[in-house]
């Protein structure tokens, strides 16, 4: 979003994102990173037009379900460590293979994914994975 801003120097610069991924991290991220607006895609064309005007006119707007639930849902519980550990489990893998990407042991990798399994109330590294992904905590 930095790039857009610098396209413009000396003028507002406005941004609205409109997505697919409504999920709470990702609405998170967006308006850390400076957007002004966050609303889903299939909001009504009516509802989409009023959150330009809004958001031109310098208002914030954020789809309330979204806001709702981000509110609900926090911020991410993991560590950064977590994070790369959970990142890298998307794909599968031993925790040998986890441990040799990340360069870790594979005491630490277990005990990482132990804790990350634990604050994501999952059952299984698998579930913590879909657990965090859908919350938006694995973004990079």
């Amino acid at each position: 979003m930095a790039g857009a801003t610098a396209m413009f120097p000396g003028r507002p610069c406005r941004i609205l994102i409109v997505t697919t991924l409504g999920r709470p991290g990702y609405l998170r991220r967006a308006m850390e990173a400076g957007a002004n607006g966050f609303v889903v895609k299939d909001t009504p064309a009516r509802q989409l037009a009023d959150a330009v005007r809004r958001v031109h006119a310098g208002l914030r707007v954020v789809d309330p379900t979204l806001a709702a639930e981000s509110l609900a849902t926090g911020a991410s519980p993991l560590t950064d460590r977590e994070t790369d550990v959970l990142r890298a489990a998307r794909a599968g893998g031993t925790v040998a293979d986890l441990a040799k990407e990340l360069r870790l042991s594979e005491g630490t990798v277990r005990n990482h994914l132990s804790a990350a399994i634990g604050k994501t109330g999952a059952r299984t590294r698998a579930e913590a994975v879909r657990l965090a992904e859908s919350h938006g905590w694995l973004l990079r």
